[in-house]
Formats: structure tokens, sequence, C-alpha cells
């Protein structure tokens, strides 16, 4: 089994991780252009626990959330780019607009968000605190977004000095 997983073995390598007292953290996205802010938002992630799920909107789940132009990029080929960084250790793919489902079932330790979501409406907090977890907002890296990224792309932006976590290369 690879890092990129089906729900119905995700839940069966969760129940194999919790036995073995690993703590399990959850998180979810689109991730439709991996930029640096999900990569922090990732690496602190995987700090709060032993184990970090991603749960990526498929490409059905993307287009009802952020409309008939998105996603960019296929799921399949952001979970396998998801499943390349070293703090990830499953990632798998959910249709639903959100993985309610999915976390009730897994039951991870923690489960975490970015900062621009309110914790009273995180998918899966009743769940997660009512099975004894928590649920952690992660600030979000000032400057990066997907959405003004792609923005930036259509309308013929260049990459400036300006720009975080970029050089000017004139």
């Amino acid at each position: 089994m690879g890092k990129v997983v089906s729900q119905q073995e995700l839940i069966q390598a969760t129940a194999r991780e919790k036995r073995d007292g690993r703590r399990v953290v959850f998180t979810n996205g689109c991730f439709d252009l991996l930029h640096p802010g999900h990569v922090r938002c990732l690496a602190k992630a995987r700090a709060l626990g032993d184990v970090l799920i991603v749960a990526v909107n498929s490409d059905q789940s993307v287009r009802g959330n952020k409309g008939p132009e998105r996603p960019l990029v296929a799921e399949q080929d952001r979970a396998e780019v998801l499943a390349a960084l070293a703090c990830v250790d499953y990632v798998t793919i959910f249709d639903e607009p959100t993985p309610r489902e999915l976390i009730s079932r897994v039951l991870p330790s923690v489960l975490v968000k970015g900062a621009d979501w309110a914790l009273d409406t995180v998918a899966g907090r009743e769940e997660v605190e009512a099975a004894g977890g928590r649920v952690v907002s992660i600030p979000i890296a000032p400057g990066y977004s997907t959405t003004n990224l792609v923005q930036r792309i259509r309308n013929g932006a260049r990459v400036s000095a300006a720009s975080p976590g970029t050089k000017n290369k004139t």
C-alpha cells in the first residue's frame, strides 16, 4: 500500500496506527496548486501528531466548492504531489463537499484546518471532539492563496520581488 489510498484502506490503516499508540492528525483541502503556504501548514499539522492524513477534494467536489473552472490539476495528480511530501503519511480523495463522513469514520486525535476557517464551521469538529480529540487552527502564511495565484496567472502578472518567497531575477 502506497501513500495514496482508498478511504477503506485509510480507515484500516488508521485503526492500526491507533492500536500502535500513534496520534493521528487529519486535514483536508483542494490543494489545487501546491504552494509554500500549503507546505508550511502541512508541516505544522504533522508536528501535532505521529501520522498525518490529507484528504483531498475530488475534481467533482472542487467544482462544487470553487466553480466550473477549477480544479486546474486533476485529483490523482494533486494526491500524488501531496504524497511526495515527507510530512504526509496518507492521502485519500473524497467526493462530498466536506469530509465530515470520512472524519467520523477515522476519528483522528487532531483535526487541523487553516485559520481562515472559524472553528465552529470546521466539518467533523463535533465528531472529533465527542471522541475526545481536538480541533486546531493553524495560521495561514500571508500572501499565499491558490485563488489569488490563479487570478494573477489569468491576468498575466509577472512574479516580482514583492511576491512572498520569490526573488526578482532581473
